[in-house]
């Protein structure tokens, strides 16, 4: 055998190596998260008391939408709260997975209809689902160069097979249907997986448009205009009729408790965010670490996400 085809082999090793390395880790991060996080945790406990007072219930929702949980149950227990007047919701997120948005959405929308205002305050990023979720407010707010809109549906997984080819590596599956794999980055995707997939991208899509038309009193088509994944600043959006005024956080608090007839400043109700011993073990984030397995190891995921 050739010096040069043994160097080959010796850095395929390496390569595999190190990938399984990365997957154990991956993993490992995972199953500690899970380990060493509770409900408990994540509730945690409020600024102030939901028993008295005129108040504004606060969430801010930051980062990739990963979950719903801990954002549904703060929204439900301020609007069961006598003493909630009205709900501010902070946004700085790019968007994530397609179901917690909606579900948030979903949440944030039933406060509204309960009576009580919801004004959304957009930070840096309110985009693709993080503007889903914001659709649920009777006001939208955003700062002139808040970047949002990104009103689309998106998918990715990597490919293997070429390079597992060249390696001599086979991945054997055993499936009960033909399509029971798509997405699968250990074999070339067909024109019928390809069509397939794109059914399950359209389908989400018009759920998205279908929900800032309806919210935003659009005709549908001038709302599929504004829904090719194109970002806006907030005063591009305002233009476009996507949000309602411009402002800061301090104009949306004010505006939050004139809204909920609250005389002068009102105060505002947070939910505290319990720190895990994942976070504090490593200082990040274990939901961040949580997005970073499901690179690894997860099937792929629909998602209203701006890109990149």
């Amino acid at each position: 055998m050739s010096s040069s085809n043994s160097g080959k082999i010796v850095l395929t090793i390496i390569g595999i190596f190190a990938g399984g390395i990365i997957l154990l880790i991956a993993i490992t991060v995972f199953s500690l998260s899970g380990m060493f996080s509770s409900e408990a945790d994540e509730d945690g406990d409020y600024s102030s008391s939901l028993n008295s007072g005129s108040k504004i219930g606060l969430v801010d929702i930051s980062g990739e939408i990963i979950s719903s949980d801990f954002y549904v149950r703060q929204i439900e227990a301020f609007r069961e709260s006598s003493s909630i007047q009205g709900l501010l919701v902070r946004v700085n997120s790019p968007g994530g997975a397609v179901a917690p948005s909606q579900e948030i959405y979903e949440s944030i929308r039933a406060f509204r209809e309960s009576g009580k205002p919801v004004v959304i305050s957009m930070n840096s990023v309110a985009a693709s689902g993080g503007y889903y979720l914001a659709l649920g407010g009777s006001t939208l707010m955003a700062n002139p160069g808040t970047i949002t809109g990104s009103i689309g549906v998106i998918i990715q997984y990597p490919q293997v097979k070429p390079l597992m080819d060249k390696v001599g590596i086979e991945v054997i599956t055993v499936k009960s249907g033909k399509f029971k794999d798509v997405g699968s980055p250990f074999r070339q995707q067909t024109t019928e997986d390809l069509t397939y997939l794109q059914n399950v991208i359209n389908d989400t899509y018009d759920q998205f448009v279908e929900t800032v038309a309806s919210e935003r009193n659009l005709p549908i088509d001038s709302a599929r205009a504004l829904a090719e994944g194109k970002i806006y600043t907030g005063r591009q959006a305002m233009n476009n009729g996507l949000v309602d005024t411009l402002g800061t956080f301090e104009d949306a608090v004010r505006l939050a408790g004139k809204m909920a007839g609250i005389t002068g400043k009102p105060e505002l109700v947070k939910k505290r965010k319990q720190e895990k011993f994942l976070d504090r073990l490593l200082g990040t984030d274990s939901e961040s670490m949580s997005a970073i397995r499901d690179i690894f190891i997860s099937k792929p995921i629909v998602q209203y996400r701006m890109f990149p």
